[in-house]
């Protein structure tokens, strides 16, 4: 009976910290977390952007990425970003997507405009740059170094 109570505190003991651990994972990771007005951009390429990337502006995430489609017509790259409500972008704003760090995963960078305007919820964003791809930078400074020795 004695070993039997024991067993019962230390299952209880354990389930109870793992509860704990999943609360904190699940507070942490900004899931959950939606809200905010969506507005949506336009690219060439993604060139890696995942949805759930953040969406930065001056350094701070200030939304989400929250979806990616292909638009059928013009096979450009349809991308939703999920901002936060605080947050109103001005009508001629732009929005770049950047890389974290050379190996590193991609984001969106916003940058503001100075229109009194602001983008309405389920508005879009003209001004967007596409992702550049190292590696075609590579290769076209390969190539250009190349056709400089053949003259």
């Amino acid at each position: 009976m004695r070993r039997s109570l024991l067993e019962t505190i230390t299952g209880a003991a354990v389930l109870l910290a793992a509860a704990a651990f999943v609360f904190f994972a699940y507070s942490t990771a900004d899931l959950g977390r939606g809200g905010g007005y969506e507005i949506v951009a336009e690219f060439d390429n993604v060139g890696g952007l995942a949805v759930g990337a953040d969406v930065r502006m001056s350094g701070i995430k200030v939304g989400t990425v929250s979806g990616q489609r292909l638009d059928r017509e013009t096979y450009t790259a349809l991308v939703t970003f999920s901002i936060d409500p605080s947050v109103r972008l001005p009508t001629d704003s732009s929005v770049k997507i950047a890389s974290e760090s050379l190996l590193g995963g991609k984001y969106a960078q916003l940058t503001p405009g100075a229109e009194d305007d602001t983008i309405p919820p389920g508005g879009r964003i003209r001004f967007a740059q596409s992702s550049v791809s190292i590696e075609d930078l590579i290769g076209r400074f390969i190539f250009s170094g190349a056709d400089d020795k053949k003259d």
